[in-house]
């Protein structure tokens, strides 16, 4: 009974949501192909960085069913407020008393920009010297699996915009690989191709601009070349 209830909540809520968008939000009705590799997922991306590496330490920043975290085998934490990890709490509660460093940290959780920009800049502060941050659902299709409030099932928020944010920073490389959704890669190391795009609003970029921009302004990289790249 609690879960048909629950269900017909999200249900309403994505019904109000849908309504305040289609009055409200930016109109734009194309879909990016993104050619993505539907043979590689995040999991695979994830392990390979961390056998390349030969990393210890992994955090993972929302989990929901351990997909990810169930199939990491180095010493993790995964951080939670509802369901799946090992430690129940927010990002914002469990960054604010850490003080570990942690070599590969993977962040999962609200796909809002505001809250991934600062997931973000708190993994930067808990990462070891040459880790690697890892940041899912970095390449919305459509306009509607990126609206904020969340208005369906299928939803990647706008993650995106704070990779772009990042992409401006002088000290980060980042790059988008194109599987599962697309996926982030951060290293702290000299960004080789600075994003000057002469603004701060990111919160208010345009999904229209992703549609005809996405491969420069996401730096966005195939698996195998990514692999053939990484160091």
């Amino acid at each position: 009974m609690q879960n048909n209830y629950l269900e017909k909540n999200r249900k309403f809520e994505f019904f109000l949501n849908k309504f305040y968008h289609l009055i409200f939000s930016e109109k734009f009705n194309k879909k990016i192909d993104y050619n993505f590799d539907n043979n590689k997922t995040k999991l695979d991306l994830i392990n390979f960085i961390i056998n390349k590496k030969k990393y210890k330490s992994y955090l993972e920043i929302g989990c929901d069913k351990d997909e990810v975290f169930s199939n990491i085998i180095i010493d993790k934490i995964g951080v939670d407020p509802v369901a799946g990890g090992n430690y129940r709490d927010t990002s914002d509660n469990f960054f604010l008393n850490n003080k570990k460093k942690f070599d590969c940290i993977f962040i999962d959780g609200l796909h809002e920009y505001s809250q991934v920009l600062k997931d973000i800049k708190n993994s930067i502060n808990s990462l070891s010297e040459d880790g690697t941050i890892v940041v899912h659902d970095c390449l919305p299709k459509t306009i509607r699996h990126q609206h904020v409030p969340r208005c369906s099932y299928r939803w990647n928020g706008d993650v995106w915009k704070a990779i772009v944010e990042v992409r401006s920073w002088k000290n980060l490389n980042t790059v988008t690989v194109l599987i599962d959704e697309g996926v982030g890669i951060i290293k702290k190391m000299p960004n080789k191709s600075i994003l000057n795009l002469n603004t701060y609003d990111f919160k208010n970029l345009k999904f229209k601009f992703l549609y005809k921009n996405y491969k420069k302004i996401m730096r966005t990289i195939s698996y195998d070349d990514f692999i053939k790249q990484f160091n």
